[in-house]
Order: structure tokens, then sequence, then C-alpha cells
């Protein structure tokens, strides 16, 4: 699992896809991976996610692709039957938490509190979501449940953009953060992926700039 979160750090930015149409797979996967971004978390709110999760894994095997907004055990079964490596989730469920444990799949929850955070530890995780970010408090909010929780490091997602991320990569204990703004659904609806592509460079060369 340790791999899974170096790789998150390596990246930097995990592109947050949200997909209506499965044949938009392929096309973003390709975006991404040239892009210099190769990972997307594609969120199970549509019912194209799971075909495309499907594309993507076996269209780019060396791609990290996995699973956001997972709310059920029955939705990580779908998930990793489809080829995603990891599961995240916008809350703390304890039983999707431990069903991934059982199946040996990294799985990253989302928290907001200190309670929450010692919910995750005492199931294991040192690895959390923090989410929504930006109405959450963002990066101040993440450096003050970082004090006391030292061995506890974060993705957090939700309100971020090229405007803020360099901040958040700056602070040692996020490893990664989630955003959507390079892969905008207005963007994939119109095919547009030679920007999509662009813009997926901005953001790793961000991530280059901050962490070398």
């Amino acid at each position: 699992m340790s791999t899974i979160f170096e790789q998150f750090r390596k990246i930097g930015i995990i592109p947050v896809v949200v997909l209506d149409d499965a044949k938009d797979a392929e096309p973003l996967a390709k975006a991404l991976c040239e892009g210099g971004l190769p990972c997307a978390e594609v969120t199970f709110r549509t019912a194209a996610a799971e075909e495309s999760i499907r594309i993507m894994s076996s269209k780019y095997p060396d791609m990290l692709v996995g699973a956001g907004t997972v709310l059920t055990t029955e939705q990580v079964d779908r998930a990793v039957a489809a080829g995603a490596k990891f599961i995240v989730s916008p809350g703390l469920n304890p039983e999707v938490v431990k069903y991934c444990q059982e199946k040996n799949i990294p799985m990253t929850p989302g928290i907001q509190t200190p309670t929450e955070i010692e919910m995750a530890l005492s199931l294991g995780l040192t690895t959390v979501k923090f989410f929504p970010a930006e109405p959450a408090g963002g990066l101040k909010m993440i450096k003050a449940l970082a004090a006391p929780y030292v061995n506890v490091t974060f993705m957090p997602t939700g309100g971020i953009s090229a405007a803020n991320v360099r901040e958040y990569l700056g602070f040692n204990k996020i490893i990664a953060c989630g955003g959507s703004w390079m892969v905008k659904k207005d963007l994939v609806q119109a095919g547009d992926y030679e920007t999509i592509t662009n813009m997926v460079k901005e953001a790793a060369d961000i991530v280059k700039e901050i962490r070398g």
C-alpha cells in the first residue's frame, strides 16, 4: 500500500475526473499521461465511472487509476473488478475502510476533524483525504490538524486550483492534492483534449517547481 502513496507523492496532483460518457475515458487518459500526470481518480458519481475505469486501466496499464466518491462495499467491488488500484471516499465509513483493508486495497477516507483523524488512526490509517479542503479551512486547518498528529499525512481535495496548489504542495505533510481544474467537464464534453493536455502540463510543472 505504501507504494501507492509513494506514487501519489511523486505525481503530486491527482486529477479528479467526472465522466458522463465512457467514450471520453481513453482520450482523457491519453491527455493525462502526455501532460505528465499519469493518474486519475474517477468518481463514482456517474453511471459511466465503472466502464471508464476499465477502459483507462486496460488502455494505459501503467497509469494509476482509482475510484473516488466510493460510499459502499458494493462500489468497492465494482471499482476493483474494473481495474481500480486505489479507493477514495468523501467521508470515513469504517465498514468500507475495513472492507478495503481485508482485500488489501489502498484506501483514503475523507476527514475534517481531530475526532475523524483519531477514527482513521484507530483503523490503522495514517494517510487521509481532507475534504472539502477550501471550505473546511484550507491549508491553515491542515497545518493545525497536523501539529498534534505528527504521523498523519493529508490529500486535500475540494476548491484546489492552479492559483493555490503551490501553497498546499509546499507543506511536507501533504503527499498530493486532488484537483479537477485541469479536467473540467465542459472541456471533456467538447473533446478539447489539447487544452486539457496543456493544463495538465502546467499542473505537472507546478509539482516540479515546488518539489523538484
